[in-house]
């Protein structure tokens, strides 16, 4: 099958550029002048990623000079206690030193705001540290012949305006990137969540022709790309969501069956109702009660992608009953569960396979792109 969908991607399509453009919402920055998205957004949320425009820029005279430079970051001052709060950040400025041989001065252009950051602050981050992220930067000047001045790559810099580096970590973003698709893309459907769903689904589901899928949080960043992997593959896929909104977009993206969890009278009838023989796969993004209920609707031998447990990742005190804890993920079980450095270290398939799907109009994209930080 991996082979049918490389040539699928050699076929030129721009309807789905022009679908990207009208479901993305891009507005232009000008500063890091908004309290932290993170505080003000609902739980679960799955923003794909934030548009930051280039900050404080540093003019090529200016470098010339050793004018010093200044970066803005995000501390997070406090770990969280149920929803984030804008006291749980700071706002510091910080100049950086003058570049030394090797290292490479980055300014930020996207940044992501991701769930797993929510968990994993607790247990990769201390107080007073900068706040966790992965962004598309672009290199204003380098003493490492690896990266180009003018070049883009991909980076763990965290909520950062600028970042000085000595490389190690970074991802070229490839010169023949498409100039009409955006490289807040680079963080979302080509990048760590489409290559999240890739993996899950060729490495831990192995799914299989004329099966069915089963995702949750379905119209959210991997969801979304899950679901439309499963149909290239040509499996039957079903998909819950919260809004009516987002059942209309599951319906555009191709999947056979979408229901809202939170009107419908019973998950279990409505699961029933979209495959009453059954899942043989489930990509599991929620965790919680609906989860629950999801485990008792697959077959025989079915097979589950523990990817998240977004619906409890803001509690105060952990939920009860008969499900997984939301920790779950973060311990890559041997049964199925997704890890991050597992995902990070298929990368490399990211230019070959994820971006050729959303150029040939075989995966469609939305993001959510928000007004500083």
């Amino acid at each position: 099958m991996d082979h049918v969908i490389r040539s699928r991607l050699r076929q030129t399509s721009n309807q789905s550029v022009s679908r990207m453009k009208h479901n993305s919402r891009l507005l232009s920055s000008h500063a890091f002048t908004n309290p932290p998205l993170l505080a003000k957004c609902p739980a679960p949320f799955c923003v794909s990623s934030l548009l930051l425009p280039s900050l404080l820029r540093t003019t090529s005279a200016a470098l010339k000079k050793r004018i010093m430079v200044q970066a803005k970051t995000w501390i997070l001052t406090k770990h969280f206690d149920g929803f984030p709060k804008d006291s749980d950040f700071e706002l510091k400025v910080e100049e950086l030193p003058a570049l030394k041989d090797g290292e490479v001065l980055l300014e930020a252009v996207f940044l992501s705001v991701d769930p797993y950051m929510r968990p994993f602050s607790r247990v990769r981050m201390n107080e007073g540290d900068v706040m966790i992220g992965t962004q598309v930067a672009k290199v204003i000047q380098s003493n490492n012949p690896a990266f180009t001045v003018g070049s883009h790559v991909v980076g763990r810099c965290g909520w950062r305006s600028h970042t000085v580096c000595d490389g190690v970590g970074l991802v070229p973003i490839m010169p023949e990137w498409p100039q009409d698709v955006s490289l807040s893309l680079a963080l979302g459907a080509i990048g760590m969540p489409g290559l999240t769903a890739l993996y899950g689904i060729e490495e831990i589901l192995g799914l299989q022709k004329g099966e069915t899928l089963l995702v949750n949080a379905a119209a959210g960043a991997v969801g979304s790309v899950v679901g439309q992997i499963a149909k290239i593959k040509g499996c039957k896929v079903v998909g819950s969501a919260g809004t009516d909104a987002k059942v209309a977009f599951l319906k555009e993206l191709g999947f056979d069956e979408a229901f809202n969890y939170k009107t419908v009278g019973s998950m279990e009838e409505a699961l029933k109702k979209a495959s009453p023989d059954g899942y043989d796969c489930f990509f599991e993004n929620v965790g919680g009660l609906s989860s629950s209920v999801a485990l008792q609707q697959m077959k025989n031998f079915g097979r589950i992608a523990v990817c998240g447990a977004i619906s409890t990742y803001n509690d105060s005190t952990p939920q009860t009953g008969p499900f997984p804890p939301p920790d779950h993920d973060l311990q890559a079980a041997k049964d199925g569960g997704l890890h991050a450095e597992q995902v990070g270290a298929q990368e490399p398939r990211v230019p070959e396979e994820a971006d050729g799907m959303v150029e040939r109009g075989q995966t469609a994209v939305s993001g959510a792109h928000h007004k500083g930080l």
